[in-house]
Formats: structure tokens, C-alpha cells, sequence
């Protein structure tokens, strides 16, 4: 039996995801303060050498599950499939972070395995008194950080926002085990059918993934104002997000969309252009290095949580701001962002 902690792995497009390492630099300190093995679980579609990349990156042993209809991410068979791993192996701790699959499979596992899960943590540790996690989240819209156990059921789960840890460094050397698991007749059924997979062209960079990100909301005006935003984050090497009433407006897609509704990111630098700041944004994007926010409202909730505030009108702020960088860079600004 494994005990110990367990991790989700991902990979995507054949390749293992670097939100995987992260999740393994979690664990790895969890593990070594309980004094138990650190486990990773891959469901794929081949099993290869990706699962030794994750022992090179902290696992004591990697389980991993494969079946070319594991290529992409279907609920029903990865929560049979984990569920069952889980049950006969009994992990105290079981981790995902805070992606599409993590957010969408954790919650069916917790119902499966009748425990606990808390979403969106970015802290984790031992109560070495009572060897339980401590799992720590922003609430009440991001103005206090609640710290929870599950002091019953086993495992205690948790997913992590991408972005709030660093990965370990590769170390060649270390010496794991890789098991494989076979996949018991039935485990592959879905209701669904996945029938292809479409890419958001709005942006290189998916906006959890970004050390910089560039956010407009109702400010804005008008969906034409908007693209500037794209010119902004060109300058700066970031991505665009949006509040959520700026997607209601159909000024950009929902994919762009941060906050409860939408997604949670941990940029280093989050700028914040004619967003009031309502408690479903503020917990998306709560956990940002740098909050640099601007307002023609003085009183705007956005500005409790900004590190930097600027009173003005968009109209005149963002302008000035894009000339600015133009004269820097000594190049012109982009005429006009993507649609």
C-alpha cells in the first residue's frame, strides 16, 4: 500500500504538463514532513519516458494508467480509474491543481470517495501535532485566508492554483519506481464524445499561465476600447483577462473570463483597467504579486487590494500609458488587437 501522498499528474498533447512539476513540489514537502512516499498518478495514452521526468522531478513512484483513449481529458473514465487506484491504495493526501481537469475531477472524487475537498488552496502544510493538512484559501472575496483540515476522512484532498509554487529542480539521478496499471473492463466508458478540440486564438498564452495579465472590465466601454488591451499586453509580454461583465458584453471570449465564474491566476504583475472590483473577480485574482489598478472611481473596491492605484479616465490613462511604452520600446504600437 502507497499511503503517503498522492499528486495528480497531466499531460497534454503527449507531453506532461509543467503544472504537473508544481504539483510535485507540493507534495515532495508534504511527503518529507510526514516521512511517507510521494506518489504521482498519470493517466495518458502510452506510457513512456514522461513518467521518469516525473520522478526526476520529486516522485518516489509514478502510477500510471495508459490507453489511447487517455490522450485527452474525459471525466467518467479518469474518476473510475483514480477512484479505484485511490480505494486500494489508500493515500492520506490526495492533490490536483487548479486547471480544467483538476477543478472538473477532484469534485467527482471527493463525492466518490465521501471526503472532503478544498478548491483553489495556495498554502499547504503538515500540523505535525496531528499529522493533518492545512489547507489554505482566500475567502470572503479574498479579505481573509481560512486555513481547514479534514480531521475524518482520508484521503484529504485539495486542488492548488497553477503558478503558486516552483517546481523542483530536474535531478537525473533519482531513483523511483514506475508502476503500471492495467485498465479493468468498463473503466473506458463515457457518456460523452469528445469530437475535436478547438484552440483559443484570442491569445498565446492561456491567462492562468501568465506572469503578466492585463484585465478589462465594463470600464472599457465598448468592445473597439477593449482591443487595446491587446496592444497593452503586447507591450508588457502578457495575456488579456476580463471581468466578468465585460464577457456578458461579448467584448471578448469566456476563456479570457477571471473569477469565480471564470479562472483563477497568479500573475507577478496584474493590471486592473475599469475593473470595480466585485468579490467574484477579487477571488480570482486575489493571490497576484502586484496589483496595479485603474479607476476613474475613487471608492471602487478594486483599490483595497492594489498595491498601486491611478483615479482616471481610460480614455485618457490608457493612451498616454501606450504612448509611453511606444517611445520606450522606440517602436510603434500595435493599430489593433486580435477579434
Amino acid at each position: 500500500m502507497d499511503h503517503g501522498v498522492w499528486v495528480l499528474g497531466e499531460e497534454r498533447n503527449g507531453a506532461v504538463h509543467p503544472v504537473s512539476y508544481e504539483m510535485l513540489a507540493w507534495g515532495r514537502g508534504l511527503a518529507d514532513a510526514l516521512g511517507e512516499r510521494l506518489t504521482c498518478v498519470l493517466l495518458c495514452a502510452e506510457a513512456g519516458r514522461e513518467a521518469r521526468e516525473l520522478v526526476y522531478r520529486g516522485a518516489d513512484a509514478v502510477r500510471v494508467a495508459s490507453h489511447p483513449e487517455l490522450a485527452a481529458f474525459t471525466l467518467e473514465p479518469f474518476a473510475r480509474i483514480v477512484s479505484r487506484l485511490v480505494q486500494e491504495h489508500r493515500p492520506e493526501i490526495l492533490l490536483a491543481s487548479a486547471t480544467t481537469m483538476g477543478r472538473t475531477l477532484m469534485p467527482v472524487l471527493a463525492a466518490k470517495l465521501h471526503t472532503g475537498l478544498t478548491a483553489d488552496c495556495t498554502g499547504l502544510e503538515i500540523d505535525a501535532s496531528e499529522r493533518l493538512l492545512i489547507q489554505t484559501r482566500p475567502a470572503i472575496g479574498g479579505n481573509v485566508m481560512a486555513m481547514i483540515k479534514t480531521p475524518e476522512r482520508r484521503p484529504q484532498m485539495a486542488t492548488v492554483r497553477p503558478r503558486s509554487k516552483r517546481p523542483l529542480p530536474r535531478d537525473p539521478s533519482s531513483a523511483g519506481e514506475i508502476i503500471e496499471e492495467s485498465i479493468r473492463p468498463g473503466e473506458l466508458e463515457s457518456r460523452t464524445t469528445r469530437l475535436r478540440f478547438e484552440p483559443d486564438v484570442t491569445s498565446d498564452v492561456p491567462i492562468q499561465e501568465a506572469n503578466v495579465l492585463v484585465a478589462g472590465g465594463r470600464g472599457m466601454k465598448d468592445a473597439r476600447s477593449f482591443q487595446k488591451l491587446f496592444d497593452l499586453a503586447r507591450f508588457l509580454g502578457g495575456a488579456v483577462g476580463a471581468s466578468r461583465a465585460a464577457v456578458d458584453q461579448g467584448w471578448i471570449p469566456y476563456s479570457h473570463q477571471v473569477g469565480l465564474s471564470g479562472k483563477s491566476v497568479t500573475p507577478k504583475l496584474y493590471l486592473a483597467l475599469g475593473i470595480s472590483g466585485s468579490a467574484n473577480h477579487l477571488a480570482g485574482m486575489s493571490a497576484s504579486e502586484v496589483v496595479v489598478a485603474i479607476n476613474k472611481d475613487p471608492e471602487a473596491s478594486i483599490f483595497r487590494l492594489a498595491d498601486l492605484g491611478i483615479v482616471g479616465d481610460l480614455t485618457e490613462v490608457l493612451p498616454a500609458l501606450l504612448a509611453r511604452l511606444d517611445r520606450r520600446e522606440g517602436r510603434r504600437a500595435p493599430e489593433e488587437g486580435p477579434r
